[in-house]
């Protein structure tokens, strides 16, 4: 396969972890005979500094005539810190999805067997947890109309959605849980929001489609304290923009490190891809950011183009390498490994498969900080 890919780093350690995220993709290409051709462009607070404009209209073009999209992280602690900015980072992300019209954000969250005791949450709490959340991306109060009176006293931001936002995405997280354990969890406000009662009802008379999938209801507060007390519940969960992008975070821990979620953005045409981090600005230039998220990441790009084995690699290649306590100083403490390690670690466990018959000699690997054949 010949697939055009838009390589947007970003800012802090997007460049680092993306890096590794691309060595990987360029090994699956080696491996199966693809023709992977990456292009870089910028986003975010580098993109400022050198044009003025989050996404440079160079970008947005390159974008929109890729295949995919491999985001790495945007943000820069002197827009952060600073209220008053009338440019920042996010706002070129906010446009990039808009304008590849980027509906649904999906993010799995996993409990990997040999990372239970990484987490905060106790063993048994997390042990067999498998979800999938499903994100609306480009509706809400994120994209609403925003106001400030003269005064800078009283502001409002306006949260919106129209019935054809919610089904597009509903229907995607049916879909998920037909493959999955059959069953969605609708998270809104309904007992307070006039849009959360929207959802409720759209996505309630859409499950009639899907009378194979149980459909249940939490409010975000009490769906929020379930992610701590009783993760393993959820198959595929559901929610709007913001509730989305709260849960999601607080998803993170359950793993043990938010170094490990991968996302994709999909919707009308080229997907994009990130790890769900932000920038990590102390952690830039000093090889120890964990790449796992990106490089999962990578994974869920070839799943969205049908490459289902060239992306099993991937993750049987980072499973092997966390079952052998090979991780970044989040994970391993004791003898942490670089980011370019990491790297270097799943381009040679996925050079070590047999790709010609699908087999696999990773039980012949001896792994330590580097990989012996």
């Amino acid at each position: 396969m010949k697939m055009k890919i838009a390589v947007l780093s970003g800012d802090g350690i997007g460049p680092e972890v993306t890096k590794e995220s691309v060595k990987v993709l360029q090994s699956i290409a080696d491996a199966f005979g693809h023709d992977f051709q990456f292009k870089e462009a910028l986003v975010g607070a580098i993109a400022i500094d050198q044009t003025g404009n989050p996404l440079p209209e160079e970008t947005l073009v390159l974008c929109k005539n890729s295949d995919a999209v491999l985001f790495g992280a945007i943000g820069d602690p002197k827009y952060d810190n600073n209220p008053d900015a009338k440019v920042r980072p996010e706002q070129g992300l906010l446009k990039l999805r808009k304008e590849l019209g980027l509906f649904a954000n999906i993010r799995p969250i996993t409990a990997y067997d040999s990372l239970l005791e990484k987490s905060p949450l106790k063993k048994e709490i997390i042990q067999g947890t498998d979800m999938v959340i499903y994100r609306e991306l480009t509706g809400g109060i994120y994209f609403g109309e925003k106001q400030l009176n003269e005064e800078g006293t009283v502001a409002s931001d306006l949260c919106e959605y129209a019935q054809y936002e919610i089904e597009r995405i509903a229907h995607l997280a049916f879909k998920a849980a037909q493959q999955r354990r059959k069953k969605v969890t609708l998270v809104d406000k309904a007992n307070v929001l006039e849009t959360s009662r929207l959802w409720r009802r759209v996505v309630t008379s859409l499950a009639k489609e899907y009378p194979d999938v149980t459909l249940d209801f939490l409010f975000v507060d009490n769906a929020a304290m379930q992610m701590i007390l009783n993760p393993s519940q959820f198959d595929v969960i559901l929610t709007e923009n913001m509730f989305g992008d709260i849960i999601s975070d607080e998803g993170s821990v359950i793993g043990g490190s938010i170094g490990l979620l991968a996302s994709a953005s999909v919707g009308k045409g080229t997907a994009l891809f990130e790890p769900i981090h932000g920038s990590y600005p102390q952690a830039t230039g000093k090889n120890i950011a964990n790449p796992v998220a990106s490089i999962l990441s990578a994974a869920m790009l070839l799943e969205q183009f049908s490459l289902h084995e060239e992306a099993r690699l991937i993750y049987k290649a980072v499973e092997t390498m966390l079952n052998e306590n090979i991780g970044t100083i989040d994970l391993n403490k004791d003898n942490p490994s670089s980011t370019s390690e990491i790297g270097d670690v799943i381009v040679k466990l996925i050079d070590s498969q047999d790709v010609t018959i699908g087999g696999s000699h990773f039980e012949n690997i001896k792994l330590g900080k580097s990989v012996y054949i």
